[in-house]
């Protein structure tokens, strides 16, 4: 894909991205690199991450992967602590880890409840809070990656939809808080991706994935460029007045309500 920021607009600057060895976070944490920024990647597989990091590196970016878990303070604290003592201080953050299963609510466990609220929400919380010390300065942007689930009730998703509503109005909150410092702190709430886990989770078969497509006015999936594209913008200065918002980028899925989800999360 060709990238439509062609001036390097994160030259000199550090963005740290939880969730960042795969998926739609490795996808921005690529286009941030490309636009030069330096990367800090945390998630919970070392190999993982080390695959991302090689990778950025490769095309001629500069990146550090370290392992933790985001469930844990002190694992945001020392990972946000070894970016900035690696690569300087800290201008973005990227709140991306997550985790998802389908299963009903008599289906799951209170321990499997517990974990995606604890990954999603608790994660982001961590993440935020231990991550101010370094970021905060005027210029600085915060992204929290929710979903279309925090406002659209989605069968055999209630963790998920749970823990989304959470991080967003965490966020919304935060934006209040961290205004007088110069921080912003913005949204992407994504509907169905292209080639990430969650999508291959949810819709297994391609039966399930032909269903949910047709749920989509737009008629087709979200590429990961297509987020990144929204997180490069929500941290430029074309975006500078903006914060607390919810940005959906979803082809207009969300319009059309939650039953039009139910057939694709039966599967």
């Amino acid at each position: 894909m060709t990238d439509i920021f062609r001036d390097r607009l994160f030259e000199g600057k550090v963005a740290f991205i939880t969730g960042g060895g795969s998926g739609i976070n490795l996808r921005i944490a690529e286009r941030f690199a490309a636009q030069g920024a330096r990367l800090g990647l945390m998630g919970r597989k070392q190999d993982k991450l080390d695959r991302a990091v090689g990778g950025i590196r490769a095309a001629g970016g500069e990146a550090l992967g370290i392992a933790g878990d985001v469930r844990e303070y002190e694992a945001c604290d020392g990972a946000l602590r070894k970016t900035h003592e690696q690569l300087g201080g800290i201008d973005i953050l990227v709140c991306g880890a997550a985790g998802n299963f389908p299963a009903s609510v008599l289906g799951m466990s209170a321990n499997g409840f517990k974990a995606v609220v604890d990954i999603d929400l608790l994660g982001t919380f961590n993440t935020c809070r231990a991550a101010y010390q370094h970021l905060r300065k005027p210029g600085a942007s915060v992204i929290a990656i929710s979903a279309t689930h925090a406002f659209v009730p989605i069968a055999y998703q209630s963790h998920v939809c749970a823990a989304k509503a959470g991080i967003d109005m965490f966020a919304k909150t935060l934006a209040l808080e961290w205004a007088a410092a110069g921080v912003r702190v913005n949204v992407i709430a994504p509907g169905p991706v292209d080639d990430t886990e969650g999508m291959r989770r949810l819709a297994p078969t391609e039966e399930a994935r032909n269903q949910a497509m047709a749920s989509v006015p737009l008629a087709r999936f979200a590429s990961k460029d297509e987020i990144a594209s929204l997180a490069l913008f929500l941290c430029s200065d074309a975006a500078a007045y903006i914060t607390g918002a919810v940005c959906v980028c979803d082809g207009g899925q969300s319009l059309l309500g939650s039953r039009t989800f139910l057939a694709a999360a039966v599967k």
